[in-house]
């Protein structure tokens, strides 16, 4: 496991926290975090599930801002329909739910 892995498993409770406050749950990392090739300049790219169909724009940015606050890290967030098409599936196979990270990294 990576530092960049053990930073995360200690932010996980904070993380479903702020998701909740935003109608997100199902809360996931994907990219180079759920492949366990993450560094210290490595970005933490977030899947989601909202809750609601009023999560636009001004809502992203704001769980953005609070994730890069408490990571001190680039953050992006998506949901499972705003991936490009073509990289949906794959996304979403490897995503990994934050409350597992101890089973699977």
């Amino acid at each position: 496991m990576n530092a960049i892995t053990s930073f995360l498993k200690q932010k996980r409770q904070k993380f479903l926290e702020l998701a909740k406050i935003y109608g997100a749950n199902n809360v996931r990392v994907f990219g180079s975090v759920a492949r366990g090739e993450a560094n210290v300049q490595s970005d933490v790219y977030f899947l989601v599930y909202m809750n609601t169909d009023d999560f636009g724009l001004l809502q992203r940015v704001a769980l953005i801002q609070d994730l890069e606050a408490l990571l001190g890290k680039k953050v992006d967030v998506a949901t499972e329909n705003s991936l490009h098409w073509y990289i949906r599936e794959r996304v979403i196979k490897e995503a990994i739910p934050i409350n597992k990270m101890n089973d699977c990294i």
